[in-house]
């Protein structure tokens, strides 16, 4: 009960708080097209060069939150220049002709001199630049960012420095059993979409790919077409729109047309394995299956069946694994991504439990939920639970923002919204038919991660083929 309660007070403080923030009428401004509001989140394309901008205005506090997300990843890159876009959002905050350390006015001296947060990051299908700052800096920002868009310098001297800076990224992640498993999942799970590579890229790449193949790389996908500006905040909306226009309209449409993917993963036709072993002190059991695109339909119910497999204390694998001693927690997570993705399980082993039976325990449970179905209780504590985080996830103009990038990179941004309004509807009968829909053995990739404890035997039973 006390749960519950907890959980009930949450959503009405989201409630309370989505309602604080109240979406104006569409406003009119010159060299704009009105596309939509849908909750408090409207969109406006500039009409010169196809940008989208989407603004959020909420007056509760003198900040706003500044991000702009292009729509390039990991997955528009080859081999020879994976890491590539990764490498690229390093090399962004070296500065241009106009904004520069030399001149005391760059992105990272302009936001560290009025005391803002900013940050870039890098993922499957996109790339974001962002800042947290007063209101009143939102120009002096804005003139930097945009700048950056066409005007970057990319040389030669600044990429030696940061590729060692992106290596050492790539030596942390090897050392993370999480990590080194979810990597060399997605390595055997997808053999031809580019979801294959990491975000981070191979190694070799990273150290060898040219300045030349990174100068290519950015004029190819930074482009205002190929970008969505959002704008979280405090701020006037006819005055916000004005100022992308005055930074962001000086640029035309890319010169051709913004490559998109079209390599489609085939059908996986049997259950994959892959073992990584390394230095640690406990196994990891890690079991993913192929799951849609995020804005797929069937997307909320796989977040509920996730959730009644593997989240917290009252989740099924809970009871059968750790509550048996015999792993010290699970946890999952599904992939929110432009693509079809994975979904995985983790369970690290406790003292004295092998691979094999946890292994065994996961895939019997995946079954008994196929078979037998969940029950309305488990749906609806699930439920709760994803609406009370989702709200937690909101908390704020940066909080907002972020989410929201991640819904732009899946491919449609009001899934900000949908995604929790299709996740009230879920009932148990969902749960039971994509469970029988996607986690297929036949399309399953199961690791293990085998400590390698100094003086224990190398040699250890590899994952039995599943029938």
């Amino acid at each position: 009960m006390k749960l519950l309660k907890t959980l009930f007070s949450s959503l009405i403080a989201a409630v309370s708080f989505t309602a604080a923030l109240h979406a104006a009428d569409p406003v009119k401004v010159e060299g704009y097209s009105f596309v939509k509001t849908v909750g408090d989140i409207s969109e406006y394309t500039l009409d010169s060069n196809g940008l989208t901008v989407l603004v959020m205005p909420d007056h509760s506090s003198p900040t706003l939150t500044f991000m702009v997300t292009y729509r390039v990843g990991s997955r528009n890159e080859v081999t020879g220049t994976t890491g590539s876009t990764h490498l690229l959002e390093h090399l962004m905050f070296k500065g241009s002709d106009a904004f520069n350390d030399k001149k005391g006015n760059s992105v990272k001296q302009f936001l560290e001199g009025i005391g803002g947060n900013y940050n870039a990051t890098t993922w499957l299908d996109r790339t974001n630049y962002y800042a947290n700052i007063g209101s009143e800096h939102l120009e002096g920002y804005m003139a930097i960012e945009a700048d950056r868009m066409r005007n970057l310098w990319l040389h030669d001297s600044d990429r030696k420095p940061e590729m060692t800076v992106v290596r050492n990224e790539f030596e942390r992640g090897e050392n993370s059993p999480f990590q080194a498993l979810i990597k060399e999942i997605f390595h055997s799970a997808y053999t031809a979409h580019p979801y294959h590579h990491d975000t981070i890229g191979w190694r070799s790449d990273i150290e060898n790919v040219p300045i030349e193949k990174l100068r290519e790389f950015y004029d190819t996908f930074y482009w205002p077409n190929n970008a969505t500006v959002s704008i979280i905040g405090d701020f006037d909306t006819a005055k916000a729109l004005g100022l992308v226009k005055k930074y962001y309209g000086v640029y035309p449409r890319s010169p051709k047309p913004i490559p998109q993917l079209y390599t489609t993963e085939p059908e996986q036709t049997g259950p994959r394995h892959i073992v990584v072993k390394r230095a640690g002190q406990l196994g990891v059991v890690a079991v993913a299956h192929k799951i849609p695109a995020g804005t797929h339909p069937d997307f909320a119910a796989i977040n509920i069946l996730s959730a009644i497999l593997a989240d917290g204390k009252n989740s099924r694998l809970y009871h059968a694994l750790t509550d048996k001693n015999l792993s010290t927690g699970v946890q999952n997570v599904a992939f929110f991504n432009h693509d079809p993705s994975l979904h995985f399980l983790f369970a690290p082993l406790a003292p004295g439990a092998t691979h094999e039976q946890v292994e065994k325990i996961i895939f019997e449970e995946i079954e008994k939920v196929k078979q037998d179905g969940v029950t309305d209780a488990e749906v609806q504590a699930a439920v709760a639970k994803y609406l009370a985080n989702s709200a937690f996830q909101r908390d704020g103009s940066f909080a907002i923002a972020g989410n929201l990038n991640e819904n732009i990179a899946a491919g449609d941004w009001t899934t900000f919204y949908t995604l929790d309004e299709a996740t009230r509807k879920v009932t148990a009968a969902d749960v039971k038919r994509v469970a029988n829909e996607y986690f297929d053995v036949d399309h399953s990739t199961t690791g293990w991660f085998i400590p390698l404890v100094p003086g224990a035997p190398k040699h250890a039973a590899q994952p039995a083929a599943k029938k």
